[in-house]
């Protein structure tokens, strides 16, 4: 006996997820054809682990959101990714993000998606920090 309620909120859940998501490779062609209504934000927190970005990303660390906000543009949409589909740096910004109006989305599988599907990546340069191990 189906549950019409149940059934509703897994309809929405999805519809919420589909909304909030891009596939690595939907990001690969946005960037590949030349896209450039949306902003890629790297929110990871800078540790000796972070080597690489994704290329035209900008670092802006989920600890730093609140105070680096004002250099977004609101008029494009902010593509955010971290570590991996356990990492919550994304989800946390995009929550900060929501709440001052802009349009957000998450890169679904973060940099170990991005990496495992040998997409490109751009080195970045060593950057000191206090802890040697990836926060999420």
């Amino acid at each position: 006996m189906a549950n019409t309620s149940t059934d509703a909120l897994v309809t929405d859940y999805f519809r919420a997820k589909a909304a909030a998501y891009a596939s690595p490779m939907t990001v690969d062609a946005w960037i590949s054809g030349g896209k450039n209504d949306f902003v890629l934000v790297d929110v990871r927190i800078p540790t000796a682990q972070m080597t690489w970005r994704i290329p035209g990303s900008v670092a802006i660390s989920t600890d730093t959101m609140e105070q680096r906000i004002a250099e977004l543009p609101k008029d494009k949409l902010i593509m955010l990714y971290c570590w991996d589909t356990w990492c919550s740096l994304a989800t946390t910004s995009a929550l900060v993000l929501l709440s001052h109006g802009y349009r957000v989305k998450e890169l679904f599988g973060g940099v170990a998606a991005w990496k495992k599907l040998y997409l490109p990546e751009e080195a970045v340069p060593m950057v000191a920090s206090t802890s040697a191990v990836a926060h999420c």
